[in-house]
């Protein structure tokens, strides 16, 4: 079984943006190749969950967020970090369908393709929604980061909290 950390995308691993779609928009967050180099040393497999309403909403298309993706994935190899999977949620907050943060239908989608224990694996996430995801999918460990939607630490229900991606690995360190 392998251990494995999931991201959410928008103020994780990207500078939050509402919408974001544009590669000329899309901002790493500082230090993120560092973080997730270290985390990869560790044997961690690295996956990015990531709600999509936009497409929904009509304000970009598949097409728009898979050609950012693509650029993404080819920055983070170029980094030589690898990206296992991405997973994408098209629909809007009202759609009930079973993808959608906080339900763990990406997870379960990744589980199809991955033998991971998660047990020993973790989420990163910006929102109460992506810590809710881990817990319904039986996911150990969680993280929540300051760098993307404000919250304020007692609200968390985060294992731990931290600034930005940047500071995992002082809290991932087997």
């Amino acid at each position: 079984m392998t251990k494995a950390i999931f991201l959410d995308r928008d103020g994780v691993v990207n500078v939050e943006k509402n919408y974001l779609y544009k590669i000329e928009e899309f901002e790493f967050i500082d230090g993120i190749f560092e973080s997730l180099k270290k985390i990869q040393s560790l044997g961690y497999k690295i996956f990015i969950i990531t709600n999509q309403s936009g497409i929904s909403r009509g304000y970009y298309s598949v097409d728009d967020f898979e050609k950012l993706t693509s650029w993404m994935l080819e920055e983070f190899r170029n980094n030589e970090i690898v990206i296992s999977q991405v997973e994408f949620c098209p629909h809007g907050p009202n759609d009930n369908c079973l993808c959608r943060k906080p339900k763990s239908g990406m997870i379960d989608k990744i589980l199809k393709n991955y033998d991971i224990d998660l047990k020993n694996s973790w989420l990163v996430g910006d929102k109460s929604s992506d810590i809710e995801c881990a817990q319904h999918a039986g996911i150990s460990n969680t993280i929540q980061v300051k760098s993307g939607h404000k919250f304020k630490n007692d609200d968390s229900k985060a294992d731990y909290i931290c600034e930005s991606i940047k500071d995992i690995d002082k809290i991932i360190q087997t």
